[in-house]
């Protein structure tokens, strides 16, 4: 049978770890819904927006008549953990996995994909993104390290064709030795692609606290956009995202790094 220490010094070391920095994980939230956030960008408010959550099966936004001078509207949706109230709060040691298989269809052309979006920037920023125009699927923005699936692999993105769009963020220990990781994922055509892991850079001291370093940093949201590129004049104008099969996974509690582990197990031989 094993001992269980619980003496006055066991539980002072303990704190004392705690303090330099071997803290517990925050948990990772546990979408059970997901909100859509509409007219982000609304530079055609005239616009017929039509909207279907039925999440986790499928979420399809169509905007139509985007017939206006101007530049794009923009719409996204968010995990949410209340079943589609307010958005899920993410923090820069949450660990998780998500994606979707994603179809851009319409008259019009835009682009769609995933979002981690940053805290001074939740609605816009931080994009897994697949654009019609010229196809390109790359990811970039808010805090995401850059990476092309079209510069790296060649895979270019066809309107009206069904990709498959998936990323995994580990936090690690958050610091320079061990920083945040994240990969992306693209099937498409019958063939798979990958990123592999790509590290997270320190980011802004400055924001430390409250924000963090070398991750996601907190106060993040995570879901998916669709931003709609206008035709002045053309009544015709329509584009549609659909994102079905949503899948988000929490990859479970953070290991603690293996030096201060070793100390803590010290505490009960």
């Amino acid at each position: 049978m094993k001992k269980i220490f619980t003496s006055a010094f066991g539980l002072t070391a303990l704190v004392a770890l705690l303090a330099v920095g071997v803290t517990p994980a925050a948990a990772t939230p546990a979408p059970n819904g997901a909100k859509v956030n509409e007219r982000i960008f609304n530079d055609c408010p005239t616009s017929v927006l039509m909207v279907t959550n039925n999440y986790p099966a499928s979420i399809v936004i169509d905007d139509s008549v985007l017939d206006c001078g101007g530049f794009a509207n923009r719409h996204n949706w968010r995990f949410s953990e209340d079943g589609g109230a307010t958005d899920a709060v993410f923090g820069n040691d949450s660990n998780f996995r998500f994606g979707a298989d994603l179809t851009i269809s319409g008259t019009s052309d835009g682009e769609a994909g995933l979002n981690i979006s940053p805290w001074w920037s939740q609605q816009v920023d931080g994009v897994f993104n697949v654009r019609t125009t010229d196809g390109e699927v790359a990811c970039f923005g808010g805090r995401l390290p850059f990476y092309s699936f079209t510069g790296s692999q060649g895979v270019v993105y066809a309107k009206g064709t069904l990709i498959h769009l998936e990323v995994e963020y580990r936090p690690n220990n958050l610091n320079a030795a061990s920083p945040a990781t994240i990969e992306y994922f693209v099937d498409y055509m019958g063939s798979s692609y990958t990123s592999g892991q790509i590290l997270f850079d320190e980011g802004n001291p400055a924001e430390n606290p409250p924000y963090g370093v070398y991750g996601i940093l907190q106060d993040a949201r995570v879901g998916g956009h669709l931003q709609c590129f206008l035709q002045g004049g053309n009544s015709a104008a329509q584009l549609a995202a659909d994102w079905s099969n949503i899948l988000f996974q929490d990859l479970g509690p953070v290991s603690i790094e293996a030096t201060s582990w070793g100390s803590l197990k010290a505490l009960y031989r």
